[in-house]
């Protein structure tokens, strides 16, 4: 039986280790912190439970989803009981709020009320994208690997949807704005980019396409729905796949060295002295941390190094949780996305400002007649240190947030009973990862996500820093590729054939 150790227990480390147990080995799953998830973990205070990240969902309870997470859970065994809502939100813009609706004709009817002529351009656009979407559909996530043997399983399995794809070529690889060229409303052109900014953390430009083909597929070809219990029971959901395949969880098993002998990667050395040997080492933390802390600088090549920790990082957040109270607020709905000022970038530090009421849905993550609220904004890592000043940058620093539920909850700072405020060194500590990032800021067309494979053999890499992307459906499918990469081609085809029949 080969083995493997997965450092970290983030959707793509938990996704890559629980399809390995299906496949058969023996894997451990180290995680340094106390709650597993990385950065879609749960947390609670006071009877309130929290999202500490992830807040927006797909697919989850629809079994025809093209959600790479929905079709592990699905092989694995597992399922997440989810609640499906529309509208998926509204967007508060200084000139007006804009409803954003999963349902085509809905969505369309909202955009016209505004503007006629976006709704024509969004018309053409959508077509481009729904294009894309229904040429991705044919080539499920779980088929697909990031070596060689990726090329014959798509000729002989797959061949007539490669042929159907072909045209897209350029699409696939191109910026969402390459899709825009064409449209000219300035309210449209400002609504995608806002959507492409919530998606990968950068404006549409920056965006590849088929990313933003995804979201519009699914949330108008299946479902837009939050998972009953937070993204915790995402996390539980994905132990249990591991555990019931016979793969171990391991929590407060801090890994302080990969270990490497002969340029092959070997095991991993924890914190408190324990060496862990192992086939196959698997890396959930950021390529910052990999790189740079877990590897010594020799175990790399010295090129290869520098511009893997060259690459660009997005900023970190500024946290803020609430427990409130409920009473007057009857149809308050989910999500929020709150622009504060038209004339400064909407990635601009506190300028937009996300707002997640998931208790709306799933009333028991709150105490009776009270609500839960998580509100996130970008923030610069850089400067934050805990000193004297630290409590009140703190609160200088989250008042756009309380500034953006004024405008959903007027008076919500009467209403708060449990104030949590989290800054970019909150999210570094918990979530794990290098200056609390959201992850890398690589740009469409000025670069690739990295894949799987590394230089040195035996070390494999997954979660938000690979192939391919940020985001909980490519995260997922980064472990995805990563397992199916260790396997047998027809292995894989077998767990693709039980997908297809369930």
């Amino acid at each position: 039986m080969r083995s493997a150790i997965v450092i970290g227990s983030g959707i793509g480390g938990l996704t890559a280790a629980a399809l390995l147990a299906r496949y058969g080995w023996h894997v451990i799953v180290c995680e340094s912190h106390a709650i597993p998830g990385g950065a879609a973990h749960s947390f609670s205070r006071q009877g309130f439970h929290f999202d500490s990240g992830p807040s927006f969902y797909c697919g989850l309870s629809d079994r025809h989803s093209l959600n790479p997470l929905t079709q592990v859970l699905q092989v694995l065994g597992e399922s997440v009981p989810a609640i499906v809502y529309d509208p998926l939100g509204h967007y508060h813009f200084p000139d007006g709020v804009f409803p954003v609706y999963s349902d085509r004709d809905h969505y369309h009817r909202a955009v016209a009320a505004i503007d006629a002529q976006a709704a024509v351009e969004l018309e053409r656009l959508e077509q481009r994208l729904l294009s894309l979407y229904e040429g991705l559909r044919g080539i499920p996530t779980l088929a697909l690997r990031s070596d060689w043997q990726l090329l014959p399983t798509l000729l002989t399995q797959y061949l007539p949807q490669v042929l159907r794809l072909l045209p897209q070529v350029g699409v696939v690889q191109g910026a969402m704005a390459d899709l825009m060229r064409d449209l000219h409303n300035p309210w449209l052109r400002r609504l995608i980019d806002l959507e492409c900014f919530l998606l990968s953390g950068l404006k549409a430009e920056g965006t590849v396409a088929p990313e933003m083909a995804f979201m519009f597929g699914e949330r108008s070809r299946s479902v837009v729905d939050y998972p009953i219990g937070g993204s915790g029971a995402i996390i539980d959901a994905l132990i249990r796949g591991l555990e019931r395949w016979g793969g171990k969880l391991r929590l407060n098993a801090h890994v302080e060295q990969i270990l490497v002998e002969g340029q092959r990667a070997v095991g991993v050395k924890l914190k408190r002295g324990e060496t862990l040997r192992a086939d196959v080492v698997i890396s959930n933390a950021t390529v910052w941390d990999t790189y740079d802390t877990l590897l010594q600088p020799n175990d790399l090549p010295t090129e290869y190094r520098q511009r893997s920790l060259a690459t660009p990082a997005i900023h970190s957040f500024m946290h803020l949780h609430l427990g409130i109270r409920a009473e007057g607020l009857d149809g308050l709905t989910g999500h929020h996305v709150v622009v504060h000022d038209s004339e400064r970038d909407i990635t601009e530090s506190g300028n937009t400002c996300m707002i997640s009421i998931p208790s709306v849905w799933d009333a028991q993550l709150a105490p009776a007649d009270h609500h839960v609220v998580h509100a996130y904004t970008l923030e610069p890592f850089a400067g934050w240190q805990r000193d004297d000043q630290y409590p009140q940058r703190k609160q200088e620093r989250a008042q756009p947030l309380f500034q953006a539920l004024e405008k959903v909850i007027p008076d919500v700072r009467d209403r708060i009973v449990l104030e949590l405020i989290g800054t970019p060194l909150t999210h570094a500590h918990y979530v794990r990862c290098y200056q609390g990032t959201y992850g890398p800021a690589i740009a469409a067309k000025q670069g690739m996500f990295p894949s799987c494979q590394t230089p040195i053999q035996a070390l494999y890499r997954v979660g938000n820093t690979t192939l391919p992307g940020i985001g909980v459906p490519a995260v997922a499918a980064s472990g995805i590729l990563c397992a199916n990469t260790l396997v047998k081609p027809h292995q894989t085809a077998e767990l693709v054939k039980l997908l297809a029949s369930s």
